[in-house]
């Protein structure tokens, strides 16, 4: 083993737990410590204030930006109490990661001195430079001005030693930059459609909100090594590396016995999750080696969003003070699974009905379906864009292998609500719906409790999948900001329920005019109007429903004969933002127009391209300054013992000499590969359209990629494992 490679692998095995203090109160009381929730609001701000703040927040009223001083005073009280110094515009820019400006609670005093000042003005909006961001052309180099301003739906909180304000992004003329802005904008879209679809079944109903779940998967490696391997270091994956003897294939990993280390690194980071009010629930070991998942209880969508975005910055950080590194690289170890970020998706009514959820009378089974079908006609229409809200360069690596779903969007409903919604089709006479709640499963053994059964089971192929009361949308990657899924989602959903709710109300219209329309069936027009714009998208959404196996070679065929999108190239995806359907529907619910989807995938495409540009020269790299000079030092050995042998009288070794000749051609393989490779993004770089230049990518420089990471894995099983430089998975993926 070569000694820097031993010692970096040496270091790494004496690691031990840091012991780590939980606070001496029990989490529920230290819950939010650093947040100015509803509980600080009110200790903090005018009563009258307060009333205001929280019917913003609660009930969409306009800010009043009469009442921003007194909050700002309010906050600034709580924060300097807190030991906070400067405040910040906490934004999310098309980045897929957070930005931040940090300013200091100074002003002049006009005395000589200086004084803490924090003002409305400051609280509400800042400037930061928005050509400096990805912006997909919508602001120039010249053209610097940008906003970003305070969303008071999602709590201001507190790092270190400062205010953090959760802000939108928008550039000088008014487009959005970041993800929050039509983040919000869809969630207003889907609240109002559902709630006008709410009105047909209660009358109380007049707000709609939309939980999302996320799980949060990702890798752990000893710093040390991750310091030893460059492209982990710069592109957070191993560009090369053999898979190691053993991996995952015992599946003894998966819910295994959590490593002393890894376990004190969970519970540091959900301490200060949950000090930051981020509700965390479960942590456990995934399936493959070094993986692990962290999911929190639902909340909000927009609050969920930002907590997954400040819990991943929070991962890094404090994983560095356990001597590791994380790694959200969808893929980051080539043979193993890789890692997601699912997304569970619900609604739920003001009155606390689950619109998603079976109810217990044939009347709310028929809200349940409703919002079963339309939420499938959403997916249904636009399966492409949804696949393309997912889509990136990292996760392309992930989707379609292992545990991972298809790179094809399609829904798993379960036997059940299957054979239902084929009776509905089929079926001549409009019926009361009934369903089967959970089921008792009686276990033949005294001392186990009977189970309750659900009343579907689960496909993990499912990229889109129905799990009782919620859909679980498993193609979202580990590194990516949940808001570019739930974008897209929110606004097909409440597109469809829009249309919804226009052809029902026409055909309640129709029948109110029919002389022959007869009430003896004890149902109204309003149910049959419900039951025959069902029956009419069932049938249209039915390509889209698929409780197989979602891995096999099969469904491809079969997805494509639906008219399911079946696209692998990661550019040529990103163009369904741009398909005529999305930009009605984005345009049609106020979420993006069509400069703002423009720009998005210039920016898609340019991330694209930058993504596998770093790649390709980070690999190039590779192969000339470590693969090939170590692989010819061993191949020099090899040839004076073979010489050796020969010159004192022993024929040469035909095993050695073969290896000899294996070497010379790889090494040779690679250097003709990366000089091809280099000739490859030289003519890339020089297409002037960002969208063909991120296809002549794909098609051109990632293919040879593929093929010196071949060479490279070879070599890796032939040269001496001493002279090796880089840590091995074998190394890199078993905590000690």
């Amino acid at each position: 083993m070569s000694n820097l490679r031993f010692q970096v692998v040496e270091e790494a095995f004496k690691k031990r737990a840091i012991e780590v203090k939980a606070p001496s109160e029990r989490p529920s009381e230290y819950f939010g410590k650093y947040v100015f929730n509803r509980e600080k609001m009110y200790k903090y701000l005018p009563a009258d204030v307060y009333a205001k703040l929280i019917d913003v927040i609660d009930n969409g009223a306009r800010l009043d930006r009469s009442i921003a001083d007194a909050v700002a005073a309010g906050m600034k009280k709580w924060a300097q109490e807190m030991g906070v110094t400067h405040y910040t515009h906490w934004f999310q820019p098309l980045t897929e990661g957070t930005a931040e400006k940090h300013d200091a609670f100074v002003e002049h005093d006009g005395k000589g001195g200086m004084v803490e000042n924090f003002s409305g003005k400051l609280l509400v909006q800042q400037e930061p430079d928005a050509s400096s961001f990805p912006n997909g052309g919508i602001r120039n180099t010249f053209e610097a001005r940008g906003y970003s301003a305070w969303d008071p739906t999602s709590p201001v909180f507190i790092i270190d030693d400062t205010l953090c304000i959760p802000t939108i992004f928008i550039a000088y003329t008014g487009e959005a930059l970041d993800y929050k802005a039509p983040l919000l904008r869809s969630l207003h879209a889907i609240n109002k459609a559902a709630t006008d679809v709410c009105q047909y079944f209660y009358d109380d109903v007049h707000k709609v909100q939309v939980n999302l779940g996320w799980e949060q998967e990702y890798f752990l490696v000893d710093e040390g090594l991750y310091s030893a391997r460059p492209d982990l270091m710069l592109t957070g994956r191993t560009l090369m590396g053999h898979e190691s003897a053993k991996n995952q294939q015992m599946d003894d990993h998966y819910f295994g016995t959590i490593p002393d280390r890894v376990q004190a690194f969970m519970k540091d980071l959900e301490i200060q999750a949950l000090e930051l009010a981020i509700p965390c629930k479960t942590r456990h070991n995934e399936v493959a080696p070094n993986q692990f998942e962290l999911a929190p209880i639902y909340e909000e969508c927009n609050l969920a969003v930002d907590h997954n975005m400040l819990l991943m910055s929070l991962m890094k950080r404090v994983a560095r003070n356990h001597g590791f590194r994380v790694l959200l690289h969808e893929k980051p170890f080539d043979g193993i699974n890789g890692s997601g970020k699912h997304n569970n998706w619900s609604l739920t009514a003001n009155n606390g009905v689950l619109l998603h959820a079976p109810g217990k009378t044939p009347e709310e089974n028929l809200r349940f379906v409703t919002f079963i079908v339309e939420t499938l006609m959403g997916v249904y229409k636009h399966n492409g864009l949804l696949k393309a809200s997912i889509m990136s360069a990292t996760n392309a690596h992930r989707l379609g292998g292992n545990e991972a779903p298809p790179a094809i969007i399609s829904s798993f409903l379960g036997k059940q609500l299957t054979e239902l919604l084929d009776h509905i089709e089929n079926s001549d006479n409009n019926e009361l719906i009934t369903l089967k709640g959970k089921q008792g499963m009686e276990i033949d053994i005294p001392q186990i409790p009977d189970l309750i059964i659900d009343n579907t089971d689960r496909n993990r192929t499912s990229p889109f999948a129905f799990t009782g009361n919620r859909f679980e949308f498993r193609a979202p990657g580990s590194c990516a900001n949940c808001a570019s899924a739930m974008i897209s989602l929110n606004s097909a959903v409440a597109e469809a329920l829009i249309s919804f709710k226009k052809r029902v109300d026409q055909k309640i219209s129709e029948y109110s005019k029919k002389s022959d329309y007869s009430e003896g069936t004890g149902h109204t027009a309003q149910f049959h109007a419900i039951i025959d714009v069902l029956r009419e998208d069932i049938k249209t959404c039915k390509p889209v429903r698929f409780d197989g196996n979602g891995y096999s070679d099969e469904w491809v065929i079969e997805a494509a004969k639906r008219g399911l999108d079946v696209e692998k190239s990661c550019p040529v995806i990103f163009e369904h933002y741009l398909d005529p359907e999305s930009i009605q529907m984005f345009e049609s619910t106020k979420v993006m127009n069509r400069k703002e989807l423009e720009a998005r995938n210039e920016v898609k495409w340019e991330t694209y391209v930058k993504t596998v540009q770093i790649e390709a020269r980070v690999m190039g790299d590779l192969a000339r300054n470590h693969i090939v000079p170590v692989a010819t030092h061993y191949q020099s050995m090899l040839i004076k013992n073979v010489q050796g042998l020969l010159a004192i009288g022993r024929s040469g070794n035909a095993i050695k000499e073969k290896l000899i000749d294996e070497i010379d051609m790889r090494t040779n393989s690679l250097e003709e590969l990366a000089d091809k490779l280099d000739s490859a993004r030289r003519v890339a770089n020089h297409i002037e359209d960002i969208h063909q230049r991120a296809i002549a990518y794909h098609n051109t420089v990632c293919p040879i990629m593929d093929t010196i990471r071949a060479h490279a894995d070879k070599l890796e099983l032939i040269v001496e494992d001493g002279l090796w430089t880089l840590p091995k998975y074998r190394e890199l993926l078993f905590i000690r």
